[in-house]
């Protein structure tokens, strides 16, 4: 098939769109993608998440699952547990947590598991995009090199790119499909595929040159929010002393 034709399946919105992590930031961008008119596969190891969406069980307070329930019933969207699917979709979007170990290090055990599974199944032309927070390099130096382990290559046989999740859970605010997505690919044919893939579902786009631009941009997102709620933290206290309202 090939770069143009998954191209032409992204623009036609035929391409089957798989979300692996079905969380606070894998069930928005599910919504988003079915509200642009994708068929959607949602993955994830915990089968009682499968269970509750197959019947329309709220797990997530903020999220719609009465639409989600529709569109399960309708067949647009399929939450599973069953890894031997992940060859169907067309692209598959990582989504999973990536938390501290105990002694503050990132754990990308979730991310390299996650990769494996797709690893397993992986197929030419397909497009894997990973969402995680992570460090700047995780993308190349620990997705790559799994993804590559059967014998195809990136950027001639499959394509990857790194897009960081920017979600705010409970803001009534923003949705998934209203925060502009930085894009960045392995090579320009990956990233220009992930552009266009998501400019079918969300506001505004913004490519930039390699994964680890896009990377590093979530870090310095997290680090400017940390700061700034450390701060504030910080001033209500000293406030407080001086009989002060923060």
């Amino acid at each position: 098939m090939g770069a143009t034709e998954l191209k032409k399946k992204i623009n036609d919105r035929t391409a089957g769109i798989g979300v692996c992590g079905l969380g606070y930031v894998g069930l928005p961008l599910v919504g988003a993608f079915r509200r642009a008119g994708f068929k959607v596969w949602g993955f994830d190891i915990d089968e009682k998440k499968i269970e509750a969406l197959k019947e329309g069980r709220s797990y997530i307070k903020h999220i719609d699952f009465g639409t989600l329930k529709r569109s399960v019933d309708e067949g647009g969207f399929i939450p599973t547990a069953d890894f031997d699917r992940i060859g169907e979709p067309d692209v598959i979007l990582i989504a999973v947590p990536t938390p501290l170990t105990k002694t503050r290090e990132p754990d990308l055990g979730p991310v390299e598991n996650t990769t494996q599974q797709i690893a397993r199944g992986l197929r030419k032309d397909q497009l894997i995009i990973l969402e995680s927070t992570t460090y700047p390099g995780t993308t190349e130096e620990v997705c790559l090199p799994i993804l590559e382990k059967g014998g195809l290559r990136a950027g001639k046989d499959f394509f990857l790119a790194y897009s960081p999740e920017r979600e705010d859970p409970g803001n009534p605010k923003f949705a998934a499909q209203s925060i502009p997505k930085v894009v960045g690919g392995i090579d320009a044919a990956s990233r220009r595929l992930a552009e266009m893939l998501y400019a079918n579902a969300v506001v505004e786009v913004i490519p930039v040159s390699s994964c680890e631009v896009a990377e590093a941009c979530k870090i310095l997102e997290n680090t400017y929010r940390a700061v700034n709620i450390a701060l504030v933290n910080e001033l209500k206290v000293l406030f407080d002393r001086m009989g002060i309202d923060v």
